[in-house]
């Protein structure tokens, strides 16, 4: 089977995400960690492959060039067109990353327009008059503006675009939008001809979002977040995907949490609110070269197999501003990284099969300290939060990658705590 699309995602989180919004457009698909090369394979039969990067964050070139290179690399599989994933929030800075990533994809691909649209409405963002917003508030009044490492004030996405790219930035407004399929083309159209590269598109709901993915199916390259994916996917023709297989059940079950985002630590209360195991690692005493990690695997060998455990770095804003100022923004994530990584390799080794990881730079972590290049997604256990099936050098995982802000409150005990019952 031809592989029908191919999306490069910023983050490694975004890739799960994104990659779960192609599978629900009934596409067979194929997520791979890091930058690919000539020996990364795929799963048999995949309609659409996502590469997710580190790229969020890192400088401008480093990003630009990652996104290259996984481009590159989905054309060599038969994805004739690609789509650069980032985050419902647009987490970027004046600099980039998105405007010199988007602009570097489509000179490759010899793309003279594109469209935006970072709105996914079950996860309350949304885009009217080319603001962003969170349920109710525009993004720059909501809590998730404080992002530790792209902090986002400004909720205008043309503006934000424009800050970033030396192209111009206009916008298909909700009215265009609900006017349908042509309405959207012919506005892009008018656009192009205008000189506007980069145009920014209205989304309230998930049939905006279908229009738009059919109005851009024959663009080379579009950039959003995972609703304007699965609207793409939609406009697809119908494909029969492989479900993935059942993910395991027997084994021990962890939680790694390395975000700071309000729903991650909302999820980490109820956690330990249900009375399970939970353990919070000391960043500033292992940065001191004390050996946290020796001391969290000891804990975790004193629990209840049955049970699920949490382990986590994830603080409040006021504790994640303390250890910033002690350590410096990029020392503290480092630390963090360089912690949830050697656990999970430690946990997997110790017979831990149901894996799930909150963060995106933790899960970055966590699939490299794995060895984890490609998997299969399943089912979701919320809306973007999927299960995936990897191999491993211990055996078969059941890994879910979650991006800091998704999931319900009760995630990490739902998804993990009700097959220790089941177990049982």
């Amino acid at each position: 089977m031809t592989l029908r699309i191919g999306c490069t995602a910023d983050d490694f989180t975004g890739g799960t995400d994104v990659a779960a919004a192609f599978r629900r457009a009934g596409l067979r698909t194929a997520l791979v960690f890091g930058t690919p090369d000539e020996t990364t394979a795929l799963p048999a039969d995949c309609d659409a492959a996502v590469v997710a990067l580190k790229s969020r964050s890192t400088p401008a070139d480093e990003a630009v060039a990652d996104s290259l290179a996984a481009q590159r690399w989905l054309w060599s599989k038969g994805a004739a067109q690609v789509y650069f994933k980032y985050c419902s929030t647009f987490d970027s800075t004046p600099q980039g990353n998105i405007g010199p990533v988007a602009d570097a994809l489509m000179d490759a691909a010899g793309a003279a327009v594109t469209l935006h649209c970072p709105a996914s409405p079950p996860n309350g963002r949304t885009v009217y008059q080319g603001h962003l917003f969170v349920h109710d508030q525009l993004l720059s009044d909501s809590p998730l503006r404080h992002h530790p490492l792209n902090p986002m004030t400004d909720p205008a996405l043309v503006r934000l675009l424009s800050a970033q790219t030396r192209h111009p930035v206009g916008l298909v407004d909700w009215a265009t939008v609900r006017r349908g399929v042509q309405a959207v083309r012919d506005a892009v159209t008018a656009h192009q001809q205008a000189g506007v590269r980069h145009v920014v598109a209205d989304a309230l709901t998930d049939d905006d979002l279908a229009v738009l993915g059919a109005a851009v199916l024959e663009l080379p390259v579009v950039a959003g977040a995972a609703g304007l994916a699965e609207g793409l996917g939609h406009a697809y023709p119908a494909a029969s995907p492989a479900t993935a297989g059942p993910r395991p059940r027997e084994g021990r079950a962890a939680v790694l949490a390395g975000s700071c985002s309000a729903r991650t630590l909302e999820q980490i209360a109820q956690f330990y609110a249900a009375g399970l195991p939970s353990l919070h690692l000391d960043v500033l005493a292992a940065a001191t070269g004390r050996d946290v990690t020796g001391e969290a695997l000891a804990w975790y060998d004193e629990q209840d197999p049955a049970l699920p455990v949490l382990i986590y770095a994830s603080a409040s804003p006021e504790e994640l501003a303390a250890v910033q100022a002690q350590l410096g923004v990029a020392e503290a994530a480092a630390q963090v990284e360089e912690l949830l990584g050697a656990l999970a390799s430690h946990l997997v080794g110790r017979g831990v099969r149901r894996l799930l990881v909150a963060g995106g730079e933790t899960s970055g972590a966590v699939t490299t300290a794995l060895g984890i290049r490609a998997v299969l997604v399943g089912e979701e256990a919320d809306p973007g939060v999927p299960w995936t099936h990897a191999a491993t050098r211990h055996g078969d995982l059941a890994l879910m990658l979650k991006s800091g802000n998704f999931g319900a409150p009760d995630l990490f005990t739902r998804a993990l705590h009700a097959d220790a019952e089941e177990t049982k």
